[in-house]
């Protein structure tokens, strides 16, 4: 039986932020891998400034060269809004014998009584809770705590940043940022 990790996300752009939490989850739960699902289109965000297929290039750039990870493109195969129930029918039915936990930070936690038919879901996924400043990890469902360390890193940070031509080596891999500027994703034009 395998265990994977789940970290889904706009990831626009995947930073180091992304993956240290994946690694961290993995080491502390023991997983087999952790699958990074960006999604097409988040119920709970605005929609994501760069493309789908780039967005797509970039986490798959960020998640090369470590053996445990990979992307999963379920979600953006299937269009319109990504809700977890939806995807994790099709993921259970595709690997019946995987033990599926889902990682999520402790701000999600907070809104979990409000997902697509979170009652189902429980059943069919184990929740992984990621510590995160300002935020409790108390639940009504089972969350399973995890420490990681704090980087206060965020895409918006990062978009912010290209925009203003300002630097942003060390905050995503280098595969990442010479995508971004290969293609000038983010830039002020």
């Amino acid at each position: 039986m395998k265990h994977i990790g789940i970290l889904g996300g706009t990831f626009d752009p995947p930073h180091i932020g992304h993956l240290m939490i994946a690694e961290e989850v993995r080491e502390s739960m023991d997983l087999d891998e952790v699958w990074f699902m960006p999604s097409h289109e988040p119920p709970h965000k605005q929609k994501a400034v760069a493309e789908t297929l780039d967005r797509v290039e970039m986490a798959e750039r960020a998640v090369a060269g470590n053996p445990h990870f990979k992307v999963e493109t379920i979600e953006v195969n299937r269009l319109g809004k990504s809700y977890t129930f939806d995807t994790m029918k099709l993921l259970k039915k595709e690997h019946p014998d995987a033990v599926f936990y889902f990682i999520i930070g402790a701000d999600m936690v907070e809104y979990l009584p409000r997902w697509h038919h979170i009652a189902e879901l429980v059943n069919m996924v184990r929740f992984i809770g990621v510590k995160r400043k300002g935020y409790d990890l108390k639940s009504e469902y089972q969350v399973t705590e995890v420490d990681a360390p704090l980087i206060e890193i965020s895409s918006t940070e990062i978009k912010r940043r290209l925009a203003h031509n300002r630097s942003i080596i060390y905050m995503v891999p280098e595969k990442v940022e010479n995508y971004l500027k290969e293609k000038q994703l983010y830039e002020d034009r």
